[in-house]
């Protein structure tokens, strides 16, 4: 059974990690996606640490199962592929700051002239209208505008980024489900849309229980490490020899940790105790206590209890170690392939598992301008037109002399 995506085609404009993450997963899904790079330069990610035989590790984990195609978009003939490629394409995605795609002459209204039924994604910092509209915008903008970086990190503390990009990602798994509501209502009723998101907008739509709680009595959020604002004990406490999390907030989950994992049958009838509102008030005095006892015996230890007792907790694990783990191999999110000038490298596997034929891992990701030429050829351009584009900086490929792997 072929991938639901098998046939759609995606020109992807995108550049770092919100737009390239979206396009990966259409990828995964089977979507035919050409990565339509800077001639010379490519995607600033391909210039990121760790480098291997002089590609970017990290580019190469994000860019899988897609084609690269590299142009010089300040030249005409160059913007003239890209228009091309924007007529035959199902979707169309690009992350400029507002009005440079337009500039450009590849906006929505150019392609839609030549293509009525295209799905046209654009991602920015802060959306393409609006007083921050012109504004540039990377993760670190939106986390510290959106609030997040004032409720997270320890109370009292400097406001803290999430460890990881998290307002990109969210930027793009948002685009990801708009542009799949797009395509089934192309699907449905024959038309194409254009739709935007922001970086800024996306990680605030992550925040319900937050805003709830600000327009339901007017609490603003402020930093509370790992405590959770709603339900005690719900936090990572310190064991003997590091650190285990606990989530047993609700009446069963708090009795049976009192009863059967720390010992303190007596605890649930204590006043400060009674309610899930009351340990969540009282949570600086029951991190106390709960520590006392987590701390005489190692995170070992206690996840076994806590997992005899049925009570969800786990290790606070560095990132080393969860990449170790036996459950990750064996839910097969370590990936291993061959990338054509990295060699034997791995990438993240597949978070979606399924009954059917839903996503895969097929290709490695691509050398600038690896696909140049292929794509050219299908476009109609003739032998000596690509040549011709390619002698002219039009077009480029970083290897042209490099063997391609079958499948490319």
């Amino acid at each position: 059974m072929p991938l639901p995506l098998s046939g759609i085609r995606v020109l992807d404009l995108t550049n770092v990690l919100a737009g390239p993450y979206c396009s990966m997963v259409l990828a995964d899904m089977g979507a035919e996606v050409i990565k339509l790079e800077n001639a010379d330069k490519g995607d600033t990610s391909r210039l990121f640490e760790p480098q291997v035989n002089g590609e970017s590790y990290c580019f190469a984990v994000l860019n899988r199962n897609k084609k690269s195609i590299a142009l010089n978009l300040k030249a005409p003939d160059g913007v003239a592929v890209a228009l091309k490629l924007a007529a035959q394409a199902d979707i169309v995605m690009e992350n400029f700051r507002p009005g440079v795609i337009q500039r450009m002459g590849l906006g929505y209204e150019a392609v839609q002239a030549l293509n009525p039924g295209v799905i046209y994604a654009s991602m920015s910092g802060f959306g393409q209208t609006g007083p921050y509209g012109k504004k540039g915008g990377f993760d670190i903008i939106a986390q510290g505008m959106s609030g997040i970086m004032m409720m997270t990190g320890e109370p009292g503390g400097r406001p803290v980024k999430v460890g990881i990009a998290m307002n990109d990602i969210a930027s793009g798994v948002t685009a990801l489900s708009g542009i799949m509501g797009a395509l089934i209502g192309k699907l449905r009723f024959g038309q194409g849309q254009y739709l935007e998101t922001s970086l800024l907008e996306a990680g605030l739509a992550w925040t319900p229980w937050e805003f709830g709680a600000y327009f339901g009595s007017g609490e603003i959020p402020t930093p509370t490490g790992t405590r959770h604002r709603r339900s005690a004990p719900y936090q990572a406490y310190r064991s003997a020899d590091g650190y285990v999390t606990v989530g047993a907030g609700s009446g069963k989950l708090w009795l049976d940790f009192c009863e059967k994992v720390i010992a303190q049958p007596h605890w649930p009838s204590r006043p400060e105790y009674t309610t899930q509102a009351l340990r969540t008030r009282n949570a600086d005095a029951l991190e106390r206590e709960i520590e006392a006892i987590l701390m005489q015996q190692p995170t070992a230890h206690w996840v076994e209890k806590l997992d005899r007792a049925g009570v969800p907790g786990g290790p606070v694990f560095g990132y080393e170690q969860i990449l170790q783990d036996p459950h990750i191999a064996a839910r097969k999110m370590v990936h291993e392939l061959h990338h054509p000038l990295i060699g034997p490298m791995k990438t993240l596997g597949l978070p979606i598992k399924s009954s059917g034929e839903l996503n895969t891992i097929r290709t490695p990701a691509p050398w600038l301008g690896q696909h140049s030429g292929e794509v050219l050829q299908q476009l109609g351009y003739s032998d000596a037109q690509v040549q011709a584009l390619f002698a002219q900086g039009v077009a480029f490929d970083a290897h042209p002399l490099q063997a391609r792997p079958a499948g490319f």
